[in-house]
């Protein structure tokens, strides 16, 4: 199966920049592999400390705070990722690993006893919503509030503030934890200090906003597409069986190739020059990871998925100090995932999808699905 066509090809191997518009705003797009790597790890000259302003399109009108520790620059970065770096070791838990095992287990025997699943909305928002209670060591039963809020949870309709609905959520947590702490997410927030002083609400704000945020949309999208390759591949699954020690190259592949998160903002806080465009002070680049993942000079054949393909130096966590915390969370769902089905499934057979586009001023991605709609069949 070949992904969608690279739109970042042509201006990749020409300049290696693309200057778009995003809601008006001109951004110089850095496209290739190693350009993108060196610019993740040059915060002085690409800088993070910029609230707001990393995603792009700009979150001013869907969030109230500074998302930590991801819009800030080392050594304050580095200083305010240790204060929740424990919880997203957890994933490498046993214990976790079991439980992960087990819901993906129970999504997989509830979608082959219905005649058909929508996969977006009955498997991958479950999966992701649950799993990251786990992750947070909350009551599960958090996980249906999560679901109830949809897919997107920043998505603006209509000019209400879509995000108001996760802030009031995190604000009634932090209340709970501080009248009365435990050992979930938000009760070490409360009690955690920086600089030698407690952290505010709104730091403690900002860090539930990027967990909740960061992971949602990038999980419920990979599982999605790893679902459609499966149908869509039906020799898929008997390549992995033939040696379960590919699904780990097989996740690494998915996610490369169905890159979430098409790029990410920096700041120029100086005029410079960005391989050959002139940005101002003040104004942004992105850093491409999904026109760097689909670099031809680092990937063999790039627009092919290759389920064995080695080394596999794909830029979908990022890289550099802003390596994405999430990255062993979302590890271990999708190679849970492909190692359950390896077990438990027989074939899976695509009834109807919608794809989800991403349109902008300069070009036109394709990212994962609206819905997709499957009927599993065990082995």
């Amino acid at each position: 199966m070949k992904p969608e066509i690279d739109p970042f090809r042509e201006a990749r191997g020409a300049s290696g920049v693309l200057e778009c518009r995003f809601n008006g705003e001109k951004i110089a797009m850095i496209l290739r592999h190693a350009e993108v790597r060196q610019a993740a790890k040059d915060w002085q000259t690409y800088s993070s400390d910029a609230p707001f302003r990393v995603p792009v399109p700009s979150e001013e009108d869907v969030r109230s705070m500074r998302q930590l520790p991801i819009e800030t620059n080392p050594p304050e970065h580095t200083e305010y990722r240790a204060i929740v770096e424990p919880f997203f070791r957890r994933a490498k838990d046993p214990a976790m690993i079991a439980r992960v095992e087990a819901l993906v287990t129970g999504l997989l025997e509830a979608a082959m006893a219905r005649d058909s699943l929508e996969v977006v909305n009955e498997f991958a928002l479950p999966l992701q919503s649950r799993a990251l209670t786990y992750l947070l060591n909350v009551p599960e039963s958090e996980a249906e509030i999560w679901i109830g809020w949809g897919i997107h949870v920043f998505r603006v309709s209509g000019g209400v503030k879509k995000g108001i609905a996760l802030e009031e959520y995190l604000h009634a947590q932090f209340d709970r934890a501080e009248a009365s702490p435990g050992e979930d997410f938000f009760s070490a927030l409360t009690l955690a200090s920086y600089c030698g002083r407690p952290l505010s609400r709104e730091e403690m704000m900002g860090f539930a906003n990027l967990a909740f945020a960061g992971g949602r949309d990038t999980i419920i999208h990979t599982v999605s597409s790893v679902f459609a390759y499966l149908a869509r591949n039906p020799a898929a699954l008997d390549f992995l069986r033939e040696d379960p020690g590919r699904i780990t190259h097989a996740s690494e592949e998915f996610f490369r190739v169905f890159m979430p998160l098409t790029h990410i903002g920096r700041v120029c806080p100086v005029a410079t020059d960005v391989h050959g465009v002139t940005v101002a002070a003040g104004e942004r680049v992105s850093l491409c990871w999904a026109s760097a993942n689909r670099d031809e000079t680092v990937f063999s054949a790039p627009e092919e998925i290759r389920l064995d393909r080695k080394p596999n130096p794909h830029l979908s966590f990022g890289f550099g100090p802003h390596l994405c915390l999430g990255a062993p969370h979302a590890r271990l769902l999708v190679r849970t995932l492909l190692q359950k089905c390896v077990e438990m499934v027989g074939s899976i057979t695509e009834l109807a999808s919608e794809d989800r586009v991403e349109k902008e001023e300069g070009y036109e991605r394709l990212l994962g699905f609206e819905r997709f709609e499957v009927s599993v069949s065990g082995r």
